[in-house]
């Protein structure tokens, strides 16, 4: 794996020490406490059982502490990938959402060694605010059918066709589900005012599983479902076992995969950068997509669901003095004991009160003032936001993610574009300037019959167009033109491919081309392409002075003060 390669874990080794090791054990005890609730409601709102939200917490948990690059990152199920996990389970079902998944975790570590890390992180912020505003607003449909106890066993996966069938049913609502809902959220919302060393979510599972038992053992209301209502507890053990995988079932999968991975990802690296920013210290990007990928390769054999980053739990790592990996490997070893020893206590757990854990989970993700003040910002942007907001609620995620992240490429290249400029001189022209080799600046006249065009920013399929509309507005035939690249960093193959014909056809009509102020990036991307042959060497100069020297060559012939043209 190389340089891409460095767990963070590693350099916390050095100067490690006991007053560390407390902080972070006290630490991985709370997040462990907060996650137990979020990874048993994470798990039914995926659509699995809800010790498969645990089993993911604790194993991918602790194998992205272990290996990930971030110190401070704790990563389980979260509410990012929900909606397509529950979309998986319901066209290809368990078999299908493990394959996919492992297939995800390969994609993610394929990214962490081409090292993609940089890359993903450029992703537009309207992109990244429509997908998580659009995956909340998802979830929070979800949620209804608990929250009201319609009793609905089989939800569809389409969000117009949820609300279809609240509708119809929505005369089996059920005023018990949603009081207990709703004095969740109240709860979680409240209690931090009291004290904020106990998590407001586990204060709520257990004030509303010691109500509803007292409920349905006293007062005889047995119509307030819980977990082991609907789910029959499997084995809370884990044992590995392998799926079944053939080749029709991958290329069935791979929009998914592709998916789970961007998302993954993009969440992900968003937490670790958060937590940068609150800790001073830096993630390594593709040591952590190689963590993510890892464990989300290994999780699946043990029955667990897709994993990433979760910015909750990781703050709350943070704020609880969690500053190494260590605390993230306590947070796992604290829900396995739970899983193991408290595993029975989760069926009393009622079904409505994981609905209301869920709801402020929705509301955190919803990111509505971020959503506003880019609604009312520029326009490109909006039209982004809205677009990826609109596909990932009204159709499926996996099309949004891709139409999205299209948006995103074809924002920048607009933007690119737009800065992007072709200027043409015929008179004068300024001087070389030092970062073409002279710090002389005046102005140049220009001979007769020398035209020079100077392109301002990348040299690529954007600006090729507005080259060739600057081209075929000329109405004279000159004898040469100098095309200045001083400002340009880069030429893409079109960008080459424009240029090479523009040569041609310049050469046909009896036009010498002159290239000035080649950078070496570019020179090299000239020669492999056959374009300084075409030109010819003695026609690529270093910067202006020189090429209306040599224009001045050309057109009028050796003069005695060729000197006083060249500063180089």
């Amino acid at each position: 794996m190389g340089g891409a390669f460095r767990p963070k874990i590693i350099e916390t080794i050095k100067g490690y020490n006991r007053r560390t090791f407390t902080a972070d054990v006290v630490s991985g005890i709370n997040v462990g406490i907060v996650a137990l609730p979020l990874a048993i409601a994470f798990g039914i709102a995926s659509g699995v059982s809800p010790e498969k939200g645990l089993i993911t917490a604790v194993i991918a948990g602790f194998l992205i502490s272990l290996l990930g690059g971030s110190k401070v990152q704790i990563s389980g199920p979260t509410g990012a990938l929900v909606v397509i996990v529950y979309g998986i389970l319901q066209q290809f079902g368990t078999s299908g959402l493990i394959v996919a998944t492992i297939m995800a975790g390969v994609m993610l570590i394929a990214m962490g060694l081409l090292r993609f890390g940089a890359i993903i992180r450029f992703i537009p912020y309207p992109v990244v605010v429509g997908f998580t505003s659009g995956i909340a607003m998802s979830i929070f449909a979800m949620t209804i059918n608990d929250l009201l106890g319609l009793g609905i066993s089989d939800v569809p996966a389409d969000f117009v066709d949820k609300w279809a069938v609240y509708g119809s049913n929505i005369a089996h609502f059920n005023p018990w589900a949603l009081g207990i809902g709703a004095l969740t959220v109240a709860i979680i919302v409240l209690a931090p005012r009291v004290s904020k060393k106990i998590p407001g979510s586990l204060v709520a599972i257990v004030a509303m599983t010691l109500g509803a038992w007292l409920l349905r053992e006293f007062g005889r209301i047995t119509d307030i479902e819980t977990i082991g209502d609907r789910f029959a507890l499997g084995d809370m053990s884990l044992a590995a076992q392998a799926p079944a995988i053939n080749w029709e079932m991958i290329r069935s999968l791979l929009p998914a995969a592709f998916t789970i991975a961007m998302l993954g990802a993009i969440v992900s690296l968003l937490s670790a950068t958060v937590a940068d920013g609150v800790t001073g210290d830096r993630h390594n990007p593709n040591t952590e997509l190689i963590a993510q990928g890892i464990a989300n390769v290994v999780t699946p054999f043990f029955g667990g669901i897709p994993a990433t980053g979760a910015i909750a739990r990781t703050m709350t790592n943070i704020n609880n003095g969690g500053r190494t990996p260590v605390a993230g490997l306590v947070h796992a070893v604290v829900l396995l004991m739970m899983m193991l020893f408290l595993g029975g206590l989760m069926k009393l757990i009622p079904m409505a009160c994981l609905a209301g854990v869920l709801l402020v989970v929705v509301y955190n993700m919803s990111e509505w003032r971020s959503f506003r003040s880019l609604v009312r910002g520029e326009r490109a942007g909006a039209a982004v936001l809205v677009a990826t907001f609109v596909l990932t609620v009204v159709f499926d995620l996996t099309i949004a993610i891709e139409i999205g992240l299209l948006l995103a490429a074809v924002l920048f290249l607009k933007r690119v574009s737009d800065v992007s400029t072709v200027s043409m001189f015929r008179r004068e022209v300024t001087g070389a300037e030092y970062v073409e080799g002279s710090v002389d600046t005046d102005k140049l006249e220009l001979p007769r019959g020398v035209e020079v065009y100077e392109i301002e920013g990348p040299f690529f399929f954007g600006i090729a167009g507005k080259f060739d509309d600057v081209m075929k507005g000329i109405g004279d035939k000159p004898r040469v033109r100098i095309i200045r690249m001083r400002k340009v960093p880069f030429v893409d193959s079109t960008g080459a491919h424009n240029l090479a014909g523009l040569v041609r056809a310049s050469h046909k009509e009896g036009i010498t081309i002159l290239l000035s102020g080649v950078n070496d990036g570019v020179r090299e991307t000239l020669r492999r392409t056959g374009i300084e042959e075409l030109v010819g060497a003695d026609n690529v100069l270093s910067n202006i002075d020189l090429a209306v020297a040599r224009a001045r060559e050309l057109t009028v012939g050796p003069a005695t003060g060729a000197g006083n043209w060249i500063n180089s």
